[in-house]
Order: structure tokens, then sequence, then C-alpha cells
């Protein structure tokens, strides 16, 4: 046993916690020098199975003074699809380095992260940053980003199931290309000033892993993480295969005949909803898209004016320090109904919650798994879920929901492929910060699965849309973006660069203004 190992068992041990023996197994391939994909479901210990082989590797390597060792640069870029994940994440792992004596910084980069904040981030970087896929491109933007990811040991992705299939996945796989080269070779117009940024020494070892809840494409799912450069044989799967005990029961109107078929949202049924509430401790209530969670919060307000000061709302157009103090009295137990939509989706650690209610479909059994696991989440609890639906032929989906997860059935998520518009921002983003060289970048994106057949031919029309506008766009002088110098593609113009790190991202949204009482 190393001394990284010791110092986590007797961690275990004076929590009165045991290892699971997939993460005794995930302990041990990490620090095998692997990397791959860990399939474990929602409140099994899936943060600690990754984050502990970390510190124990960190050890490994200091053994006599890891309790001393400050200011060790970014050693884990942590990468999650929702920014409530960051901050619960980000307590659960500072509360294990104080537990170690390690004097390490946990941080969060997201959109909520204020400017001081990010300020601090750039003068003093954590050991460990959580951050999003947008949050990431963000930093690619910045001059001389290769300095900041110089002593990257590990790069995680939660959730990558949730990622997977859309287009921040691509981002997550054309972000991880560029820390791929930089781990491998450096930045060739770095090299011409600063011999440190080769970056031949610890980043050269990058490790990747993903974190993903169970779908029926995980083989393929870790091929699209680590990209089509990676030696297959540094590569496992780890699988938790816990038995995580699931109760699921359908909400069934009382007059089925007369319920509508199509076009409601289930209110008819809030007084059953309502009964399931009263019982439980504490619950969220599920809904699908903003709106419907508006409307079942009023609704519930007006019918149940009891429930005032001890319901809320939680969903993406909040204000954030309104989705803050949510999280936080669903922490302290101050709340017993939360109305959310996949806002809270994901493994946010709400200990209180012992029900959830999920109104309408969820559209995919995946999904509803991990709604679910939003009660009883932590190792060895019972989740408990309700299905509410709104009309009568989700009757019928909730059957097979119920049928599927009993049987282990998911769907898929299928990957997306030659995603063009991906490519050209991402193109802008590294000629926003400091430039790149055309043949290098087009080996990089080749090495990843989103663009495998990715023809030079095409490239070269990217190349071209970016700095000409292409054939189309080319007598507007806001599409001649790039400029090229020396066969280095770079942006020169400040209010270029500033309006693309404004406009970086795929989450597309209608236009919204900010309303405030006065």
């Amino acid at each position: 046993m190393s001394p990284g190992q010791k110092v986590i068992k007797d961690w275990y041990s004076k929590k009165s916690w045991h290892q699971f023996p997939f993460q005794k197994e995930m302990e041990q391939v990490y620090l095998s020098g692997y990397s791959g994909l860990l399939n474990a479901p929602t409140g099994s210990g899936k943060t600690f199975a990754l984050f502990l082989p970390f510190l124990a590797g960190f050890i490994n390597q200091h053994p006599t003074d890891y309790q001393t060792r400050k200011d060790n640069g970014l050693l884990m870029l942590w990468i999650t699809p929702l920014r409530a994940l960051t901050n619960d994440i980000r307590k659960a792992m500072q509360e294990v380095c104080d537990d170690l004596g390690l004097p390490w910084r946990i941080m969060t980069r997201t959109g909520d992260t204020s400017s001081a904040d990010k300020a601090a981030l750039k003068s003093k970087l954590p050991e460990v940053l959580l951050t999003t896929p947008e949050s990431l491109h963000l930093m690619l933007a910045q001059k001389e980003y290769a300095k900041v990811f110089k002593n990257l040991q590990v790069f995680v992705c939660d959730e990558w199931h949730e990622l997977l299939g859309t287009k921040r996945g691509v981002q997550v796989e054309l972000g991880l290309s560029r820390l791929k080269a930089l781990a491998a070779v450096g930045s060739r117009q770095f090299a011409e000033k600063d011999e440190e940024s080769q970056l031949q020494t610890a980043n050269r070892k990058l490790k990747i892993w993903g974190i993903s809840a169970t779908i029926g494409n995980l083989e393929q799912a870790a091929e699209v993480l680590l990209g089509n450069s990676f030696d297959p044989e540094y590569v496992r799967m780890v699988r938790a295969n816990v038995d995580k005990r699931i109760v699921i029961e359908s909400v069934i109107p009382e007059n089925i005949e007369n319920y509508s078929w199509a076009g409601h949202i289930g209110v008819k049924l809030l007084p059953q909803v309502m009964e399931i509430v009263a019982k439980s401790k504490t619950t969220l209530i599920f809904t699908n898209t903003r709106s419907q969670s508006e409307i079942w919060y009023h609704a519930i307000i007006d019918n149940y004016p009891e429930y005032a000061g001890i319901m809320a709302m939680h969903h993406g157009s909040l204000d954030n320090e309104l989705r803050n103090w949510v999280e936080q009295a669903l922490h302290a137990e101050a709340l017993k109904l939360v109305v959310c939509t996949s806002s809270l989706d994901l493994g946010v650690d709400f200990r209180p919650v012992d029900t959830v209610i999920q109104v309408g479909s969820p559209k995919g059994v995946a999904r509803f798994m991990q709604r679910a696991g939003r009660s009883g989440h932590h190792p060895g609890a019972i989740s408990k879920a309700y299905f509410v639906p709104t009309h009568s032929l989700e009757l019928l989906e909730g059957a097979a929901l119920k049928n599927a997860i009993e049987q282990g059935v998911f769907e898929s998520r299928d990957p997306m492929l030659l995603t063009y518009d991906v490519l050209i921002q991402y193109m802008v983003t590294l000629a926003v910060s400091d430039g790149f060289y055309a043949n290098d970048l087009f080996e990089d994106i080749k090495s990843t699965f989103a663009f495998a057949d990715l023809r030079r031919e095409e490239f070269n029309q990217l190349l071209d849309f970016i700095v000409s506008g292409g054939k189309t766009l080319a007598q507007y002088d806001e599409f001649l973006k790039v400029e090229v110098e020396n066969g280095l593609y770079k942006v020169n113009s400040r209010r270029v660069a500033m309006r693309h790190r404004l406009s970086i991202g795929t989450i597309t949204s209608e236009l919204s203004i900010r309303v405030k009482w006065l």
C-alpha cells in the first residue's frame, strides 16, 4: 500500500465510512496511470471515487511534505454541465483537503463567478478548478493561456452522459484536444518567447476521466471523450455495479376516462400531489420547462397558502443570488418543497430530499433515473419518485419508464459529428488568445471523435470563412475577424476579441431582460 493510499484509508476510517469495491478499483486504476470512464449511479460516492485517488497520487509524489506544499499551480480541471454542481462539489473537495491538512484551494469559475474572483484566479491559480465547458473556452481565449495549464495532471468531465450528443459536448472535445496538444508538444508561438511554454513536465502525462450514469453506449461515450489518438491500452472502464434501489409510483387520476388526451400541464392532479408532499420531509417537483415550473409554483401558492415561506422555485432564469439561497435552504432543511427544472437535475447532494415528483414525461429513461436520484442521495438510501402524467397518453409512458428501469434498459446518446459552427467558434477563440498555425490545429482537431472525418478542403474553407467571411460574407467588415501574420492566425482587433468572448457558448435561449422591483 502506497503512502497516499494509506492516508486515504485512514481518512475513511476516521469518517467511519467504507470504500465500495468500485472506489477501490478506481483508486488502483488511477494510480496505475490509466484514463477512461467511471460508470456510477447518482448518490453512490462517485466524486470521491475520482478525487481521492488524485489526492493519493499527489501524496505519493510528496510523501514527506504534502501538508506544507502550497501554490502548486492548477493540477486538476473538473468540468460539470451545471453551475449548481460546482458549488456542491467544491465544498465536498475542500472539506477533504482540510481534513488531510492539504493547504489547497478549490475554486470555481462559471458564469456566476464575480469579476474579483476571476481576477484572483489569474493572479494565483488553485490546485483544483471546477468549471463548465463555456468557461473552459473562455480560459482558452485569454492571452498566454498555456501557462495556466502547464502543471495540469488530470482532466475530469462530470456527468459526461449529459454533454454527450450535444454541442456542449463537442466543446469539451475541442477544449480537451487543446489541452492534450499542450501536454504533448507545447505551443509553437510560445516557444519563441518562453522556453517554459514547451510544457515538457507533468502535463505530458495528462490523465482524462469521464463520469457517467448508465446509458446504452458507455464504451462509445469513453471513446468520444478520449478522442481518436488515445492509446486503447491505457483506457479502462470502471463500473460501480451498486444496487441503487428506486421506488417508482404513478399518480393515477381518479377518473381516467375523463382525463385529457393532450395539451395540459398536470395541474388537475395538484391535490394528489400535495398529499404526497405533506407526507414527505422535503420534496422536489421537476417540470420540463421554466414556464411550467412558474405555473405549478403559483398554483401551489394560490391553493395552499400555508406553504408560503417553506417552498421555493429554482430554474436557470432566476437571479444567481436567489438560486444560491434556494440551494443553501435545501441543505439547511429550511424548505419543504422546491419546484424546479433541469437546473437541479444532476449530482447536487441535498440530503434532506426524500421524495421526487416528475410532472410530465421526462422523455428519457436515463433522465428520469437522474432526477429520481435526487432523493435518497447517499450510499445505501432508497430513492423514491412519483410520476405525474399531464395527459392520458403519458400514463403509458409512466408504465414504460418503470418497466425499462426494472430491466436496466437505457437509451443511447449518439455523439454529434462535424458541427462546423462549434468548430468555427473554437478557431476564433484560439485566434483571440495567442493565435494558431493551421497545420498544427488541423492535426489537433482530427484527433477528436467529432471531427475525425474532417477533410483538409473543408478545414481550408473554414479558415477562409473566419479570415474573409467566405464567399457569402466577404463584403461585410464585421465578418473579417482573423488576420494571418507569417502563418499565424490571430485576432488583432480588441473590439472583435471582446465581442467574441461575450458570445462564447452553444446554449441557445430567447432574448430576455432583467426585471427588478423598485
